[in-house]
């Protein structure tokens, strides 16, 4: 963040600045970015893990375009929070993983039904754990202790990662997390108990995850229903068989989620399908139980949860939103509403009786000796997401998993981020003060760097070299001001956004950095105010 210290006015002596300030003005000049993927890592998922891994490229590309330079920070968990039904898996509760896949391959993670799927791991990552490094860096709890952390990041341009070419690279080898995880996946239960161990001391290695001002972005990639149970209704997957298929199987199928989590509306096909709270009251099924009673939490539960967190970072910055996005079972264009999600019983018996519905989605397969590939359609996992976007938005925030490139999905999720980082403009109006001599407002402007440990240094001003701002020899920040509101230079250079000058600001401000600065660091600015805004600022 940047707090503007704004004083009335400055005298323009050279840089002698006013380090009081008789008014203090928040503006954000916030490109931190907090990405959390979680993977279905269930058996039916090698295809979408190679494809999540070849497309990576147009995620990252938008984040890391120069014009976005985000300070991202790429976290990956699993859809496996435990399950009963599933010993022999060593769910990852939400803990995050930074392992490369091919290490994985060798303790057969990437093998299910007795058949192999390590391509998911070996068409994109060549590097085991012995051929990557993990820089050490700083969280805002970790008193500038740098260690290696268990995520991808790139701060100012420095990825954490080495031994790979870039980032993309590292989560090709890091992304792909098997098909040996539980079948009755918890998409919400490990989003949340990612982001809980990210604020608790105790949880390494999340902890210090999640930065208070970063935006956070929630990424799901899965092709089955949510089945985040809660523990006291247990048994339901044991021995209480009253959501099973029948009473005389020997065990329950994924069917079990949709029976104990979703209650649709008409018959088949359903005019609609939502999250109910089905419980068990004397020995029948029942919808409508008290939140404590229900099988698998409520979706209202995981909403007000990340909520939380939203509220949080809208004390620091009004406009900041929780993004959250999904590639799952839903139909091809369903995320620019030009299609809708089916709810209709399965006409095959077997996968009516495997998922308790038929799919959302379809990819029909090439090869005749190939079945199709099929997702269940969301519900839980919908209402979740869909809390986090306007119901008359253009466009949805859910994309198909039945589909054979994922590169617009990856891409429109990225542009998401890139919308909420905002340029720094400069909320008040700013005095010129030369007004006779050049074409542009020449400030008056001094920025401080503030540390965690109250200590304030002055930032000097970048130069200019061959087109672009750069910090002066011996420095790693420098700041310049952007004046320029159309063609008043030759120089693109000193250019503002679209987005400060339509709201009537005449100063915008970039910061340059060539090293991380230290966790919790804050930026504040002293101008010299316009004492005519009618006159400068006819638009504010």
């Amino acid at each position: 963040m940047l707090s503007a210290c704004l004083d009335h006015p400055l005298k323009p002596v050279e840089y002698d600045k006013s380090e009081e300030a008789e008014n203090t003005v928040s503006i954000a000049i916030n490109k931190d970015v907090d990405i959390l993927f979680v993977i279905d890592n269930s058996g039916s998922m090698a295809e979408e893990q190679a494809l999540l891994s070849q497309n990576f490229a147009s995620f990252i590309g938008v984040l890391e375009a120069e014009d976005v330079s985000a300070n991202y920070r790429l976290g990956i968990t699993t859809t496996d929070a435990g399950n009963p039904r599933c010993p022999n898996t060593t769910p990852e509760n939400g803990t995050l993983v930074l392992s490369s896949c091919l290490d994985r391959v060798d303790t057969n993670e990437f093998s299910y039904n007795n058949a192999n799927f390590a391509f998911a791991c070996t068409d994109y990552c060549t590097k085991k754990n012995a051929d990557l490094t993990v820089r050490g860096t700083t969280t805002q709890y970790s008193d500038g202790k740098e260690e290696p952390r268990k995520w991808i990041e790139r701060i100012e341009k420095q990825s954490n990662i080495g031994g790979v070419d870039s980032n993309v690279e590292a989560f090709q080898c890091y992304g792909p997390q098997g098909v040996a995880g539980c079948g009755f996946e918890s998409h919400l239960e490990s989003m949340y108990k990612a982001l809980a161990k990210a604020s608790d001391e105790k949880s390494l290695p999340n902890y210090g995850f999640l930065r208070e001002a970063a935006i956070l972005s929630i990424v799901v990639i899965t092709d089955e229903a949510d089945c985040s149970y809660q523990q006291a209704q247990k048994d339901v997957f044991m021995a209480n068989k009253v959501f099973w298929n029948s009473p005389d199987d020997v065990q329950p199928t994924s069917a079990l989620c949709w029976k104990a989590g979703v209650e649709c509306t008409g018959d088949s096909p359903y005019s609609e399908c939502h999250s109910a709270n089905w419980g068990i009251v004397d020995g029948a099924a029942k919808v409508g139980v008290p939140d404590a009673d229900a099988v698998l939490k409520p979706v209202s539960e995981y909403i007000k949860f990340v909520k939380t967190i939203e509220a949080a970072k809208q004390e620091i910055d009004k406009n900041q939103r929780v993004l959250v996005s999904m590639i799952a079972g839903v139909p091809v264009g369903y995320d620019t509403r030009a299609t809708e999600i089916p709810y209709a019983n399965n006409q095959d018996m077997d996968e009516q009786l495997l998922f308790g519905i038929g799919p959302g989605c379809v990819l029909a397969s090439d090869d005749p000796m190939i079945p199709d590939s099929t997702a269940v359609p969301p519900v839980r996992e919908r209402e979740f997401a869909e809390a986090f976007i306007d119901k008359d938005a253009a466009e949805r925030n859910l994309y198909s998993i039945c589909q054979q490139d994922y590169s617009g999905a990856l891409q429109s999720i990225a542009d998401q981020i890139r919308d909420q980082i905002k340029p720094a403009c400069m909320p008040n109006c700013v005095r010129d003060t030369e007004p006779d001599s050049t074409m542009t407002l020449e400030p008056n402007c001094q920025l401080y760097e503030e540390n965690i440990d109250d200590t304030r240094v002055e930032i000097g001003e970048c130069e200019e070299v061959k087109g672009a701002w750069v910090a002066p020899a011996g420095k790693t920040v420098c700041f310049a001001t952007l004046t320029d509101k159309g063609t008043s230079t030759p120089s693109a250079i000193d250019n503002m956004s679209d987005e400060c000058i339509d709201k009537g600001f005449n100063l915008e401000f970039i910061l340059v950095r060539s090293a991380a600065a230290s966790a919790g660091t804050t930026i504040s600015a002293a101008c010299e105010l316009s004492e005519n805004k009618k006159r400068d600022c006819p638009k504010l």
